[in-house]
């Protein structure tokens, strides 16, 4: 008989990952006892937040009863019972796919495959968060279905384009999400609401089911409230796809996360505000490094003289913006349900350019593939900040320079993480990121897990929002 305290609401929206299947495993937390406390606080914050788009109770309820009886037969999946979010351009079995588009309606048939796999490992799918339109946006400011705000602030973008994700795991609104990243789209919300994130090697989530933006971009991108969470969804979601054609077959496993710190090798840029990076930023990005003494190794300065990041950036934007053309085309021509101006106006530029452009822009990630091979000849790991500024009123104008730091892994097809740095002078967060070469998803993870326990920069979670 199960004699430790129960756990109280606000430890169990605050907890990590790993912490709540603890729990699980002792018998200390129900599932359904889990999953009442989410909606409750989905319930309460969620009219403020914005983080939701669709949400089932009824559906969610029966998900957790189900759990509950794994966990009392004894047959359980990897994540059984825990509550994740769903970013809204991910089929889910039986619920719209509206990427953030007025006229999508139809109901999926079939769940996308990351999808498929969290419930085959159990866990309770909490409903489908919100996202900018057609995820072609880092504000996560919908013009159908509203703002997403950043629980740090009301009024302050979450980032986009999984805006709402993030928001709902630094909030405690689910314990971990997945949604999509092509240019930065999670790493970006991870860095602006002060939570970790891993946009991993390309190809290796399928990303059959995902609504594309660019597909050679496409990412299945995980958030969490801790690192170690990351690695358990990467390790749940990861794997071989036939049906998926980037998908990669492995040949060998990724490599073990054996870095040694005395032998680590990392990357600095030489001047972050050479290329737009804020001062505020810089000045945390210092005193952050100034913790990491031991952990980051010998510190080389990398040549990126030859690396445009604005120019990169806008490659993979016409990128997407030409494939979006195809993609939403029905939504395009739709008078009765028009997009937005905004949206028309990125996709009908990429329809000015030529085809000799869009391949001009494509061989960019030639270009990006060769830069990374070179770069991790000589370093281990790329250490910078996650984004160029931190987040920004939703009434302000948009930065143009948020994806170019997220740019090159992005164009590379490497993995990166972003982890919680420090604070603004504002008092908003802002991320680290460390870029690997491909394959390296775990050795990163291991390395950002030290970083993270040194910086000791994550907020208190839950992240209550206030004006």
């Amino acid at each position: 008989m199960n004699t430790l305290p129960p756990v109280a609401d606000i430890e169990m929206r605050r907890a990590t990952l790993l912490r709540m299947l603890h729990w699980l495993a002792s018998g200390r937390v129900q599932p359904q006892a889990l999953s009442d406390v989410y909606q409750n606080a989905i319930d309460r914050l969620n009219p403020k937040l914005n983080a939701y788009v669709d949400l089932r109770p009824s559906l969610t309820q029966e998900q957790a009863l189900a759990a509950d009886r794994r966990r009392r037969d004894g047959v359980i999946g990897r994540l059984d019972g825990i509550p994740i979010a769903i970013k809204d351009n991910f089929d889910v079995g039986g619920m719209p796919t509206r990427a953030g588009m007025r006229r999508r309606t139809r109901v999926a048939e079939v769940d996308a495959h990351a999808v498929a796999r969290l419930r085959a490992s159990g866990a309770v799918l909490l409903g489908k968060t919100n996202m900018d339109e057609g995820a072609l946006g880092m504000a996560t400011n919908n013009p159908h279905y509203g703002a997403t705000h950043n629980p740090h602030r009301l009024g302050y973008t979450a980032g986009g384009s999984s805006g709402g994700a993030a928001a709902a795991v630094a909030s405690g609104l689910a314990a971990a999400a997945i949604g999509s990243d092509s240019l930065g789209s999670i790493r970006i919300p991870a860095s602006y609401c002060g939570v970790y994130a891993l946009k991993p090697t390309h190809g290796e989530i399928s990303t059959r089911g995902l609504v594309p933006a660019a597909r050679r971009l496409d990412a299945v991108g995980l958030l969490a409230r801790g690192v170690d969470d990351l690695t358990v969804l990467l390790q749940t979601l990861a794997g071989y796809d036939a049906d998926d054609a980037r998908s990669r077959r492995r040949r060998v496993a990724f490599s073990p996360p054996d870095w040694e710190p005395g032998n680590l090798r990392a990357g600095f840029l030489p001047d972050l505000a050479a290329i737009g990076v804020e001062q505020d930023v810089i000045d945390v990005f210092e005193a952050a490094l100034e913790k990491l003494p031991r952990e980051l190794g010998e510190r080389r300065t990398v040549d990126f003289s030859d690396w445009d990041f604005a120019k990169t950036r806008r490659a993979g934007l016409l990128l997407m913006e030409a494939e979006m053309l195809n993609t939403f085309s029905e939504e395009l021509a739709d008078e009765a349900y028009p997009v937005s101006p905004q949206f028309r106006q990125m996709v009908d530029f990429a329809a000015t350019k030529s085809a000799a452009q869009y391949a001009a822009a494509d061989l960019v990630l030639d270009a990006a593939t060769l830069k990374m091979r070179r770069l991790f000849a000589q370093v281990d790991v790329l250490v910078l900040p996650t984004t160029s500024q931190g987040a920004f009123p939703l009434d302000g104008p948009v930065p143009t320079s948020q994806a170019d730091l997220c740019s090159f892994a992005s164009l590379a097809g490497c993995p990166a993480v972003s982890i919680p740095m420090g604070t603004l002078p504002n008092g908003m967060p802002i991320g680290m990121q460390l870029v690997g070469a491909r394959g390296s998803d775990l050795r990163l993870l291991e390395l950002a897990a030290v970083c993270a326990s040194s910086l000791d920069a994550e907020p208190e979670y839950p992240v209550e929002p206030v004006g």
